[in-house]
């Protein structure tokens, strides 16, 4: 979301006068954990439970024949060297497909080679259908030119709080357009063929995510919250169900990424309805409008709890598995912030399964690296030991920030390994197995075996 500072006072003005900020990969879905009843977990083709840790990855500087190059083999082999088995790939419509009709052979080949990186480094891929203030018409980067429809209504850019162009009537105009005119839904359905068609037997692909932080047009006499619940109602459920249909004519195995307007960060629950599909995922984003201020994480607000409780009510009704697609602070150096980390994975963890950081790259801000490739500071709790993959039904999988201490305890299934990571922040990491299991471990990798019904509890404790 990364809101400015214009955008902050009205958004949580908006959302304080609604009270919502006071305290508060193939097969089926697993079983619901026992801590969140309702939500169930994401699957791989052999009935595992899977758990995703890891970051969205971007190269938004680069358009046209430069396109994806800003993506290296580096990235995603940094990004396994860190402990993490899952990337967010951010793509964009205009560079696929610059005019209406000719798809780039280019670009779809640049995919391809960073998913093949990521094959190389046991990385799951989500492909994101970026869009930022829609697309170039309004300086940004998503929705092609010749897709935006304004009708003449005025944009004036905000350089010091882009995220405010998103109030602008033309482009609250170009959305309602690409919703409703029939010619563009068929033209957004064909791009998502195309795509899917593509990479649908690529190992690396975990699913797509239709849409980044959809927004839309307010009418008269809403408020935001109103606005995006009917925006979520009205327009984007009918959307998802139609880029269902048009991936699912090429694709039947992949996981389908929906989202809420990015309105849900504030505590707001979402208006989407049913999404026909048995492979689909509830994407939400996790950002808090005063913290991408700049601000510091103030836990008497109440929002993170307040945000939870909004988050987890839609996939709870709709039996679907939560991964958040995007997270993480501007300025993660306030002096609050370690405790905000703390906090907001244990949260996570609490209802997830699993989450993509904003971002990885190597720099400041909200890069998750430094230009050496060391942790920017606080960000190094985002690279605990988790279970990429349990084989079985899981009864508790807990982290313990302030011992460092990992439990996972589970009932073996008829089939599969297990999988422990171990990122390597300590020296050494000590694991410990309760139960009858064959154990192997290489590096920063644990495999488990054991017969079905056998009750297995790891532990993995911090060398001293």
């Amino acid at each position: 979301m990364r809101m400015g500072s214009l955008l902050t006072s009205v958004v949580t003005s908006l959302v304080l006068a609604a009270g919502v900020l006071a305290p508060a990969a193939h097969a089926r879905p697993a079983p619901p954990p026992p801590d969140r009843p309702g939500i169930p977990r994401l699957t791989d083709d052999e009935g595992r439970t899977l758990t995703l840790r890891g970051w969205n990855v971007a190269d938004k500087a680069n358009s046209g024949e430069q396109a994806l190059t800003g993506i290296t083999e580096k990235h995603f082999r940094d990004l396994r060297a860190k402990g993490f088995n899952f990337a967010r790939l951010l793509i964009f419509w205009d560079d696929l497909e610059p005019r209406r009709g000719q798809y780039s052979a280019a670009y779809l080949r640049r995919i391809e080679r960073i998913l093949d990186w990521a094959r190389k480094y046991d990385i799951q891929v989500v492909l994101d259908a970026h869009q930022d203030v829609f697309g170039p018409a309004f300086g940004s980067r998503g929705i092609p030119a010749w897709a935006t429809r304004t009708d003449g209504l005025p944009f004036t850019p905000h350089p010091d709080d882009w995220f405010s162009e998103y109030f602008e009537p033309a482009v609250q105009r170009a959305f309602t357009h690409l919703y409703e005119d029939p010619d563009l839904q068929r033209a957004q359905a064909r791009m998502w063929q195309v795509v899917a068609d593509r990479f649908e037997h690529h190992p690396a692909v975990l699913g797509y995510d239709f849409i980044n932080e959809p927004m839309g047009e307010m009418q008269e006499g809403e408020d935001l919250a109103m606005a995006a619940r009917r925006i979520e109602a009205r327009q984007l459920t009918p959307m998802y169900n139609r880029l269902v249909r048009a991936v699912r004519s090429v694709d039947r195995t992949n996981w389908l990424f929906i989202e809420p307007t990015p309105i849900v960060g504030e505590g707001i629950p979402t208006g989407l309805g049913t999404v026909d599909d048995r492979r689909i995922v509830y994407a939400p984003h996790f950002y808090n409008a005063a913290m991408e201020a700049g601000g510091d994480y103030d836990p008497s607000a109440g929002w993170l709890e307040a945000y939870e409780a909004a988050v987890t009510t839609y996939p709870a009704q709709q039996r679907i598995p939560v991964v958040v697609g995007e997270w993480g602070p501007l300025n993660n150096t306030l002096p609050r912030m370690g405790r905000f980390y703390r906090d907001a994975m244990a949260s996570l963890n609490r209802y997830a399964s699993g989450w993509a950081g904003w971002v990885w790259c190597y720099g400041r801000g909200y890069c998750a690296l430094d230009e050496h490739g060391a942790f920017a500071e606080n960000k190094e709790r985002t690279a605990t030991p988790y279970a990429p993959a349990v084989a079985g039904t899981v009864h508790s999988d807990t982290y313990d920030d302030t011992t460092g201490v990992y439990q996972l305890s589970y009932t073996a299934g008829r089939r599969g390994t297990t999988e422990i990571s171990l990122p390597p922040t300590a020296a050494e990491w000590r694991v410990s197995v309760a139960g009858r299991a064959a154990v192997r471990r290489h590096g920063g990798e644990v495999r488990i075996r054991a017969r079905e019904g056998v009750r297995v509890t790891v532990t993995v404790t911090p060398a001293a």
